[in-house]
Order: structure tokens, then sequence, then C-alpha cells
């Protein structure tokens, strides 16, 4: 019996395909590094030829895993949200680099558009926040000034996608051009209670509504992949956002519950239910769900540097090989040394969404060495963590406990720093990747393995650990009032 679930997770820095059992059971995987393009600070950028080529090399190593082609049933896609992908209908081509989520170009042409008054109404409908994260602006950008991409517009031929949607289009041979809701959801151009790309929000960022794909849902029979690629026809019954799918694979299905991914940045989504959410302390509203044309939403805060400052810790400074030496160079000390860093190396998201902030290191002394950076970096996740706590609380929706995942979650002192900042219990699935474990229960409930997503992913999430708040309240204090100052420098 083919049950074998085939899921490609292109996230900012690796691509992989990953096979999964029906009982949510990783089988094997393959991974490929992204290369990262720098053109200017604040410039990210993708070779979208890369993306493609990497993610299928992935997918056919899956192949002889699951016993053939013929053994999978069904693909599902998550993919780094807002980054754009800007190809050619006709070539099916890309045009330019595609502009990375990270990147912050766009940002005068969005203050432009908060000083003339729009970002309230946006905010409204869209439930975003007018920033240069979002992928809408970044499309008006290579419309401004990639004359391959205005020719493409001008000719009828242009097409737009995030990387979902890139994707689905080479898996189908340009049979499919669509995007899930989810990812929809972040471009700044469609509604949180429109069922398609809106034309008003187009003409406001200046997009062409005919290049941008079809809103589809999340699970079901959504395209059928190029024969010639796997070896047959397989059925795409899963799309999402990556943050979309951690919550799913988290099971935060119910109003209320709450999960953190810690990979290239941190994301923290709340689940609202059928409620459309409205956020009057910088938080976003946006689609968790879709399937058979009813929605559920979220609300959420995006951290930009998460895993990205270990990165650069690691290849930048060179202050340690391997990203988890971290957990034993922060045992090392009894505490950080008043070293605190504040990783806004490329802008600080939610809840201040400050484009302009930088980086900063505080509190360095002779006394200071690879131990005490260590340290205060992983610190950090906990602090930008409890400034979104204090916002959630503030919308209205407190956190009771917290579900981490993400690479940077198996670290066990992060796990356990976060129970004591947040003074909530923090519970961390046995496997860390929901990312791909929650493409994969929307996949297999959008294939009929299971019945409904609820039953995917009661199925197929797996055992728990768990952290409970152990610190005093002193240590906890003084370390945000230390946070708080650095962040002034920022």
């Amino acid at each position: 019996m083919s049950d074998y679930i085939l899921v490609l997770d292109e996230g900012t820095t690796s691509t992989r395909a990953m096979l999964f059992a029906s009982d949510g059971v990783l089988v094997a995987s393959a991974q490929a590094p992204l290369t990262q393009h720098y053109p200017q600070s604040g410039w990210v950028e993708h070779d979208p030829r890369e993306i493609w080529d990497k993610t299928l090399a992935c997918a056919r190593e899956m192949l002889p895993k699951a016993g053939g082609a013929a053994m999978i049933a069904c693909i599902g896609i998550t993919n780094q949200r807002e980054t754009v992908v800007a190809w050619d209908r006709q070539t099916g081509e890309p045009l330019t680099n595609a502009i990375v989520w990270q990147d912050r170009r766009t940002e005068p042409f969005c203050m432009a558009l908060r000083e003339a008054g729009h970002e309230a109404g946006v905010q409204q409908r869209t439930g975003l926040l007018l920033d240069p994260y979002f992928s809408g602006t970044k499309m008006r950008w290579m419309l401004d000034n990639v004359p391959e991409v205005k020719a493409a517009a001008d000719k009828g031929t242009l097409a737009f996608g995030t990387v979902e949607s890139w994707l689905t289009w080479k898996l189908t041979g340009g049979a499919a051009h669509i995007t899930d809701a989810s990812n929809a959801s972040r471009t700044l151009l469609m509604g949180l209670e429109d069922a398609q790309f809106d034309e008003g929000l187009c003409d406001l960022i200046g997009v062409p509504l005919a290049a941008l794909p079809g809103v589809v849902d999340m699970a079901g029979p959504l395209a059928m992949s190029d024969p010639a690629l796997l070896g047959r026809a397989i059925p795409i019954t899963g799309l999402a956002g990556d943050q979309q799918a951690a919550t799913i694979g988290q099971a935060c299905l119910a109003p209320g519950q709450t999960k953190a991914t810690f990979g290239t940045g941190a994301f923290v989504l709340t689940c609202n239910g059928e409620t459309i959410p409205r956020s009057t302390h910088r938080l976003l509203g946006t689609v968790l769900t879709q399937i058979e044309g009813a929605r559920t939403y979220a609300i959420e805060g995006s951290v930009f540097v998460a895993g990205s400052l270990v990165q650069w810790l690691r290849d930048s400074l060179g202050i340690f090989e391997v990203a988890a030496e971290t957990e034993a160079l922060a045992r090392s000390i009894p505490d950080a040394g008043g070293v605190v860093i504040v990783p806004a190396l490329s802008g600080l998201g939610a809840p201040h969404w400050q484009a302009e902030a930088r980086g900063v290191i505080a509190g360095l002394s002779f006394a200071s060495g690879k131990a005490q950076l260590a340290r205060a970096a992983l610190e950090a996740m906990a602090h930008q963590t409890h400034d979104l706590c204090a916002a959630f609380t503030a919308d209205g929706a407190p956190w009771h406990s917290l579900r981490i995942d993400g690479g940077m979650a198996a670290n066990d002192w992060m796990a356990q720093d976060l129970a004591d900042m947040l003074g909530v219990t923090v519970e961390r699935p046995g496997f860390v990747e929901t990312t791909a474990l929650g493409a994969a229960m929307l996949a297999a409930a959008g294939a009929g393995l299971y019945p409904d997503l609820a039953s995917a992913a009661q199925a197929m999430r797996g055992r728990l650990a768990t952290f409970e708040p152990a610190m005093e309240d002193g240590v906890r204090d003084a370390r945000l009032a230390a946070w708080r100052k650095a962040l002034v420098a920022a």
C-alpha cells in the first residue's frame, strides 16, 4: 500500500526532502544547503534555480528509500514564507534572484505608505503591518528595479509566487500556478476575510493581480506532479508556510494553544480559532488553516534573528565550530558576566518593528570570552520571547504553556531558560522538526489517509519532554532590566 508521505521542506539556509510513514515516523531524509547572497547591507537573496534543482535532487533521493514512486501516496510542501520568486510563464525560468523574507530593502517604500496613513487600514484588512518582511513590497521592488520583471509584466507573462508556489509550478511542469491560504495571508495583498488576492490591496502596493497565483486550500487534491520528474504523477495534497506547518505539527489546533519555532528566526503562533485576530500591540493576524474553504486563524509574533545569531557567531566570529557547542559553553559559567546581546542583525521584529535597528553586544569586559558570548546569545532567545509573551498577554492571549520546536529547541539549556524567563511550562516534542511533520499531517489529511487534520495531528504527534520554571524572581528581573537597557541602544 502506498502510504508514504514525501515532504519538501524548503527553508532559509537549506532545502530538504523527508519521507514519513503514515504514523508520523521519519523514514529517511536528504538535505542540501542553499547559498545566501548579500548584495548590499540589509539585502538577502536566493537563486530560484538552485532552490528547484536541489529540492528535486533531494526528492529523488527519497524514491528508493520508499521502494519506488508507487509507494508514495502524496506530497506535502512547506516553505520559508514571504520570500518572493518572479518567473516567466512561457519559459518557466526565473527572471531575477528571489528576495528573501529577511531582506529590508523595501523599508523606504513601506515608510512612504505609513506616512501616507495606510497602515491602519492595511492592518485591519490583512492582519499585517507595513514592513519589508512581507511579500508584496518585494514584488513591487522587482517591478520597479528589474527590467526583465517589468517587461514580463507588460507582456503578460509574469508570474509571482512565494516558494511553495514556485516549487508547485516546477513540480507540475507549469500546470499549476497556485498558493495556499497561509502563504497568501503573508503578502499584504489578501484580506483575512478574502478568498483570493484583493485588487484594491494590489493597487495600493502596485502589484498586477494577473501575475499572482490562485489561492487554494492547504489540504486536499491541490495538484499533480509531472510524471517525468519522480517516475509517476503523485498528488500534491498539502501546502503551508513553515510557521503554520509547525503550529499544525505541534497540534496547536484549539484556541489558546501556542507554539514557538526557533529556527533562523523565532516565530510564535497562538491559535485563535475561527475568530479573526485584531491586535492592538503590533502582533500579526494570519491564516492558520484553510480546508474546504473554511479558515482558522492565529495571532503571531515574529523575531527576525534566532538561530542565525548562532550561525553568525560561528561563521563570522569563529566563537565555536558547531552550534551544538553553545549548550556546553552556557553551562560552563554561572551567568553571562553582564554580557547582553540584542540580535537585531536585520532589524527588530515583533513587538518592536524597528527595521533600522542593528545588533548590539553590551556589557563586554576583559573577563568576557567565548562562553559569555555563547550564553548571552542563548539568553537573547528568552529575552525576545519574553517581549512577545508580554504583547500576547496585553492582546488578551496569555500563554499558559509553550510548545517549542525547530533546530535550536534541541538545546536543553535554552529550553530550560525559556521556562525560567517566561514562568510557564515548556513542552518539546521528541521530533523537533515539526514544520516538516505539520506538512506531512496536512498532506496525509488531504490524501485521505486520515479523516481530517485533527485526526492526523493526534495520530502523528510523538512523545514530549517538559521543562518547568525554577528561576528566582530577582534573577529574572535583573536580566530583563539589562535587556531593556541594551535594547535602547539597538
